[in-house]
């Protein structure tokens, strides 16, 4: 018999369903990182969505056998440390691409098209006070001819292309920062950051991508470009973001991850959100389909490891 532990359940609204009715199965709302080791102590199998298991943590506890990351991204488990000990590591891979997509597709139209600016005037006495039946404000912006840039392009990347492409989009895929040679079907990277009038960030949180975004790239923008983050808040330098937000050296931005989440009550972005900030509280993964897609395929994957032929394998 195993013992698997959720570390984190809370961070899924539907129950995982449990592989083997045999099995001991424990869930922990949340885990913080001091109390890992006693929740892991007589475990054979961990699940985390965001809980980091770290080579610190890993090297206590000698019964850990496979770790299954309830999420697509991998940067919060220690993977070189897992081949080299024989810890077996799965992921669910592409489960929210619909999702996350729709969410990028949400914040472009938002942003481009003012919505947040214009839902306020509409709530407030300058619709009711206007002498005529509309309302001018901020300049509205196309969504068609407009061009998006992708700084990643695995499958919520490509769903976004495919989204993006129907409304008449012009959609440049980014080639790796700092590459000198550019792959066909690829764009610089400094060429998307200057020419896009919108970038969508799509790529894995790793030692090559953080920071990426930061004051050289925000001074190379447009203007009137916006920026959209659905992968990893520490891809961005948030205090660049801020100063480009607050001096309006670029247009907007949309968030729905921070470089620490929950972020503290005092953290610039939510006490003095800007104007031309869409925030929201990491939830692009969290279409309904693609949570119940999630459960499922964290289920399946511990249930593939117990019967010895492990799915979506990465360590």
């Amino acid at each position: 018999m195993s013992h698997i532990v959720f570390l984190d359940s809370a961070t899924l609204p539907v129950p995982v369903p449990r592989p083997r009715p045999s099995d001991r199965w424990t869930e922990r709302p949340s885990t913080r990182e001091h109390e890992l080791v006693d929740a892991l102590a007589d475990a054979d199998i961990a699940i985390t969505n965001k809980v980091p298991l770290r080579s610190d943590t890993l090297r206590q506890l000698p019964r850990l056998r496979y770790i299954c990351i309830a999420a697509s991204g991998c940067d919060n488990v220690d993977l070189a440390y897992c081949r080299e000990h024989g810890i077996q590591v799965s992921n669910v891979p592409a489960y929210a691409a619909s999702s996350v997509a729709e969410h990028v597709i949400a914040c472009i139209f938002m942003l481009r098209r003012k919505m947040l600016s214009y839902s306020q005037l509409a709530a407030s006495s300058a619709w009711t006070a206007s002498p005529v039946f509309c309302v001018h404000g901020a300049p509205i912006a196309d969504i068609r001819g407009a061009t998006l840039g992708l700084i990643g392009s695995g499958a919520i990347g490509k769903e976004v292309m495919r989204i993006a492409n129907a409304l008449g989009m012009r959609v440049l895929a980014s080639e790796r920062k700092g590459r000198t040679e550019v792959r066909l079907g690829y764009t610089s990277f400094e060429t998307v950051i200057s020419t896009c009038d919108v970038i969508s960030l799509h790529c894995p949180l790793s030692a090559d991508t953080e920071g990426l975004i930061g004051e050289r790239e925000f001074s190379m923008m447009r203007p009137t470009a916006v920026l959209i983050n659905t992968a990893r808040g520490a891809l961005i330098d948030e205090r660049a973001l801020e100063a480009a937000l607050f001096r309006q050296t670029i247009a907007g931005a949309a968030l729905d991850v921070l470089q620490v989440e929950p972020p503290h009550e005092q953290h610039r972005f939510v006490t003095g959100q800007p104007d031309n900030l869409l925030l929201t509280p990491h939830v692009a993964w969290a279409g309904s389909s693609a949570v119940e897609a999630l459960a499922h395929g964290v289920s399946a994957n511990v249930e593939s490891f117990l019967e010895q032929r492990t799915l979506n394998r990465v360590a």
